[in-house]
Parts: C-alpha cells; sequence; structure tokens
C-alpha cells in the first residue's frame, strides 16, 4: 500500500508549494486535496492548495508528475443535505470531478454529504436524509460506471459517520461497483462509530482510505461532531484502535492511502513507520 499525504503541510501555500514539501518528505503520493467548480482568487495568487475542476487535468497531472507525486484521488467533498443550489458544492460539482479524474486516469472521486448547515437540513428525519444523499449521487454514480471511476463516500456527517447509513445509501442506489467507501479512521470514530468493525463491514469497498488518530481531549466529542479535517499527533499516539483497523485491512485490496495530519516532519514519519510497523 502506498501512504500519501495531505497536501495541506504549508499554511497558506499553492498546490506546486505543498508538493515541494511533500517530495522533500519522502512522499510519492497525495490526493488531490481541495477542488473548486470555478476560479478562485486564493488559489490563483498561490496562498491556497486548490484545484479548479475547470482547469485542463493534464496540466495539473503534469504539475504532480513534476514533483515525483502520483495523485490517489480527487476530492469532491459535497453538502448533499442541503436543499440543491448552484451557490453550493453538490451534484454538479460531482461530476465535473469525475470527468477531470477520468481524464487522466485518477480512479475514485471522494465525497460526502457533510454535517447539516441550514435549519432546513437539521430537520430532516433519518430516512429523508439518506434518500437526499442518494438522490443527488445518482447521475454521478452512473457517470461514474461510464468513465471507470468510482465515488467514494467518506465518513463525514450524519449518515456516512455510521455503518447502517452508508449500507442504506449503497441499497438504494442499487449497490452498484462504481460506488464504494473512502474509509477514514479519525472521522467515523468522531461520529460515533467503531472504525474497526466499520473496516471489517466495508473491507472490499474500500480504496484510498484516510489515517487520523486523535488525543483524549476529542472524546467528549464523540458522537456530536461530524469529521474533523486533520490530526496534529503521530498515528498510535491517541485513543482510535489503529492497529485494529490495521489487522482487519492488511490484506485488502487497497492500492493507497492518505495521511491527513499535519505538524511537524517527525509526525509524518513516526505515522509511517506506525503503519509499516504493523504490517500496511
Amino acid at each position: 500500500m502506498h501512504i500519501g499525504v495531505f497536501l495541506l503541510i504549508e499554511p497558506f501555500a499553492s498546490v506546486e508549494r505543498q508538493l515541494e514539501r511533500a517530495k522533500a518528505m519522502g512522499f510519492t503520493h497525495a490526493d488531490i486535496t481541495d477542488t473548486n467548480a470555478g476560479g478562485s482568487m486564493l488559489g490563483s495568487a498561490g496562498f491556497s492548495p486548490t484545484v479548479s475542476l475547470d482547469d485542463n487535468p493534464f496540466e495539473v497531472r503534469r504539475l504532480f508528475e513534476k514533483h515525483g507525486i502520483t495523485p490517489s484521488a480527487v476530492c469532491a467533498h459535497a453538502m448533499l443535505l442541503e436543499p440543491s443550489n448552484p451557490g453550493l458544492y453538490g451534484t454538479a460539482e460531482i461530476m465535473k470531478a469525475v470527468r477531470f479524474a477520468a481524464a487522466i486516469g485518477i480512479k475514485d472521486v471522494v465525497t460526502t454529504e457533510t454535517d447539516p448547515r441550514s435549519e432546513w437540513a437539521h430537520k430532516l428525519t433519518y430516512d429523508q436524509r439518506v434518500f437526499i444523499t442518494a438522490e443527488k449521487l445518482h447521475t454521478p454514480v452512473r457517470m461514474a460506471e461510464d468513465y471507470g471511476v468510482r465515488i467514494l463516500l467518506e465518513p463525514h456527517g450524519p449518515i456516512t459517520d455510521s455503518i447502517r447509513g452508508i449500507q442504506d445509501v449503497f441499497d438504494l442506489l442499487g449497490n452498484p461497483p462504481s460506488l464504494g467507501v473512502n474509509f477514514d479512521t479519525g472521522n467515523s470514530w468522531l461520529g460515533g462509530a467503531d472504525p474497526v468493525e466499520m473496516a471489517r463491514v466495508f473491507k472490499n469497498k474500500i480504496h484510498p482510505l484516510h489515517w487520523k488518530d486523535l488525543s483524549a481531549e476529542w472524546e467528549p466529542k464523540r458522537g456530536t461532531e461530524y469529521g474533523c479535517g486533520f490530526s496534529t499527533i503521530a498515528l498510535g499516539d491517541g485513543v482510535i484502535d489503529i492497529k485494529g483497523v490495521c489487522d482487519v485491512l492488511r490484506d485488502a485490496p487497497i492500492e493507497s492511502s492518505t495521511l491527513e495530519i499535519v505538524g511537524s516532519e517527525d509526525i509524518l514519519k513516526k505515522s509511517v513507520e506506525f503503519l509499516r510497523a504493523n504490517g500496511m
């Protein structure tokens, strides 16, 4: 399994600067960590590691190749629980991400429903949340199959942070082969799931996965928050059973994974060593 890195190594820095830092640390793989649907002012000024889905995807691939980094997935985190709105990242952007990924040979597009933000989304019942998530993914999932791409649901909201929620969305969409799981050890735990059990249930549907451990200070928030962007501690230093996840996924057909960790180079290197010591 390739172990890549989250491209937020340096604050307020461009994609190219993040790639330079990743390469200097010895990494060979990274997600296209942030994408936007059009032009980004901060991105064009070099202050944000974001990629425009309206850009030429081959230019992005050449940028990664220039620094010897392989892009492992395109991140297209959406707000699927909110009312359809062209001002929000949703179905149209996921479809753009599918085309973008397919053009340059990236197999996976990562998305999620995100926690509810509006009063309307907060009032949705569980069944309504499953339906609205699945309905907004219906066309992107069919398109992904035609393009030879997978859409992966990452635990990052009230539906995807549970085994039942992910499976109910899968079932409503007919369990297509183009739909999988971008398993996140930290997000699943924070949302209240057992990461080891989630890894076991979806073992054959997990593709690129996100690694993070969380410290004991997060325990009072467990089951009340959905997703945290990154961890600030090394794998094995927190309260999540990362070793147990490794024991389950050691022989799974997963080609790459990403450290969603920010901090010193020593923290990243210690995390890689932990994964290697546990057979990943």
